[in-house]
């Protein structure tokens, strides 16, 4: 049995923290601040579990778990789930509901691109994409002879048009999708909650343990009444008004702060 000085019996969290803007912040360089580093291990030396909470692809974000200092992962905005660096699975988006929005975009001659397996890969059938949205997040092959109606697992679908006209797609109103650029939108998976009760399901543990940080929109629904939901400084409004608690900025000791508050360092 573990204690802590007040006598109190030690109860055991589950950190879930997002990456851009809470772990990491600055502009074009983004960095880890020294005092996050600080509270990341104090909390795993208390005993305490910590986790990466990302929409990025497990492909994308596996290679920050060292850099970051984490074994634990929570990737495709929920659907993936990396325990003691193994991953465990990615559930994929829902196949006919990606074929319906692409044989859209293919009649309205908007460029599109797909991820279809576990790699940072885009594949496209000509140069259009990367064309209009001049865009180098990822690598992008091109395959003439893609037909998306053979293809069985759609992890991320890119579709290359302005905000505009998002509302003015049949096929994005089944799918989930976020837009962090004007040219193109990511067709992914939105909820990191789904892939947090999974670990949380994973080790039988109560979901009122959890602890979820994050700053931005793709944090909405990360932030349940189940557990504590702490925002950065930094978050956005609608992100602050559902949070149990407002912390610093990330580049003011926010994650440390908040874990000194709530007595877990």
């Amino acid at each position: 049995m573990i204690f802590i000085s007040t006598n109190e019996k030690f109860v055991k969290k589950y950190f879930f923290f997002d990456i851009d803007g809470t772990l990491s912040t600055g502009f074009p360089e983004p960095y880890v601040p020294e005092s996050t580093k600080r509270a990341l291990k104090k909390l795993e030396e208390n005993g305490h579990f910590l986790s990466i909470a990302t929409g990025r692809s497990h492909a994308k974000a596996v290679e920050l778990l060292d850099e970051l200092g984490f074994k634990n992962m929570v990737s495709d905005g929920g659907n993936g789930i990396t325990i003691d660096k193994k991953l465990l699975g990615i559930k994929p988006l829902d196949k006919e509901n990606c074929i319906a929005l692409l044989e859209e975009l293919e009649e309205k001659g908007i460029p599109w691109g797909i991820s279809m397996e576990n790699s940072p890969i885009r594949y496209t059938k000509d140069n259009s994409f990367v064309e209009y949205t001049n865009d180098v997040y990822m690598k992008n092959i091109v395959d003439p002879n893609l037909d998306f109606h053979n293809i069985d697992t759609f992890y991320k679908l890119y579709v290359a048009c302005k905000p505009e006209l998002d509302d003015t797609l049949e096929g994005l109103k089944n799918l989930p999708f976020v837009r962090f650029h004007d040219a193109y939108l990511f067709v992914e998976p939105d909820d990191k909650s789904v892939g947090i009760k999974a670990v949380m399901d994973h080790f039988k543990a109560p979901y009122k343990d959890v602890v979820v940080f994050g700053d931005q929109k793709n944090d909405l629904k990360m932030f349940r009444d189940e557990w504590t939901s702490i925002a950065m400084g930094n978050a956005i409004d609608a992100l602050k008004e559902k949070a149990d608690f407002v912390t610093k900025s990330a580049d003011d000791g926010g994650i440390e702060f908040a874990c000194e508050h709530f007595g877990w360092i």
